[in-house]
């Protein structure tokens, strides 16, 4: 098997190495790059990314990535992972989801050599690094505040990322839209098979979440035969199927006590909440607008009439009920 090219480098079969993608200059003279580690296989086989960190205060990913490079034994293995824990190191130091120029990465994407610092570094991530690619998974977690179920997330009409995420076995398989200038949206026009993760919260490392990935992921590569071992499914329920969801918003202003968590299955017209008054002489039912699985919830106990409260995977439609399309990964509700 012949050497892997990237950046300037070669990366030899069976040896894993770090190659440093030139960004930016900072203001102090400090050079921004982005890691690439490389693992490259002693086998033939298909080339996988993986990366975190594309909103920069959802920080999970780093630790998955850690843990996933960890496992893996290079002198085993089929093929090339790219793995990127930090795409948008920018907001990763300034605990910001967003670009210093206030641009949200994950919108960006093919990106462009004569654009902003944004499309700057998308242009280079999916150039150097997505495009190498024939599969992908990239980790994301709920925004600030919010925390999130484990779950894939994966493009509508397309069986073979619906067999990675079977292979995956998480608890939940989202059917969900394509945004423009989204990773996903750009690497599906490129014929790359990319998972979306979402689990845990921002700023925060979610061990039930980061487990749920790591062992997934492992998965996902030895579906692709790029490994040969990998840790047995859960075998006491299969994934929730769901192509469609709803937030439940606060019906007036208040204080949230919650009865219901993330991971709960609900009927209709169930209570997952109450608003009350700081004297708890009003109190407002939150309740459940179809029979679903509660996949992402604030952590806010103080709220507005409006607030996004909790996010419901619908399991079975009701007939006469508009179908409302699944909130993207990280949209700000």
């Amino acid at each position: 098997m012949s050497g892997f090219h990237i950046g300037g480098q070669q990366v030899e079969a069976g040896s894993r190495k770090t190659v440093e993608l030139e960004v930016s200059l900072l203001a102090n003279s400090t050079r921004m790059n982005l890691p690439v580690h490389v693992v490259h296989g002693a086998r033939p086989g298909p080339t996988m990314f993986a990366s975190g960190v594309i909103h920069g205060d959802e920080i999970q990913g780093v630790e998955i990535i850690r843990r996933i490079l960890a496992a893996l034994k290079v002198e085993h293995m089929a093929g090339t992972l790219l793995a990127v824990p930090i795409v948008n190191s920018f907001g990763f130091l300034n605990h910001s989801r967003y670009m210093p120029d206030r641009r949200d990465l994950n919108r960006e994407f093919p990106g462009s050599e004569r654009g902003s610092l944004a499309s700057l570094l998308a242009e280079l991530f999916f150039t150097d690094v997505v495009k190498r690619a024939q599969f992908g998974i990239d980790f994301h977690t709920a925004a600030l505040h919010r925390s999130n179920l484990p779950q894939i997330r994966i493009a509508p009409e397309d069986k073979d990322l619906a067999a990675l995420a079977e292979a995956f076995s998480p608890p939940v398989i989202l059917t969900s839209k394509l945004r423009d200038g989204s990773l996903r949206q750009c690497a599906k026009a490129e014929g790359i098979k990319v998972l979306l993760y979402e689990g845990g919260e921002a700023l925060r490392f979610d061990e039930a979440a980061i487990d749920v990935a790591v062992k997934g992921t492992l998965r996902m590569m030895q579906a692709i035969g790029m490994i040969d071992d990998a840790p047995k499914a859960p075998g006491h329920h299969a994934p929730v199927q769901s192509s469609s969801s709803t937030w439940l918003r606060a019906p007036d202003g208040g204080i949230l006590h919650s009865v219901r968590r993330a991971g709960d299955r609900v009927g209709k017209g169930e209570p997952v909440g109450v608003i009350s008054d700081p004297l708890g002489a009003v109190q407002v039912p939150v309740l459940a607008e179809d029979d679903g699985i509660i996949i992402g919830r604030t952590n806010l106990p103080i709220v507005n009439r409006g607030d996004a409260l909790f996010h419901v995977a619908r399991i079975k439609m009701k007939s006469g009920r508009a179908i409302q399309p699944m909130a993207d990964e990280d949209e700000i509700i």
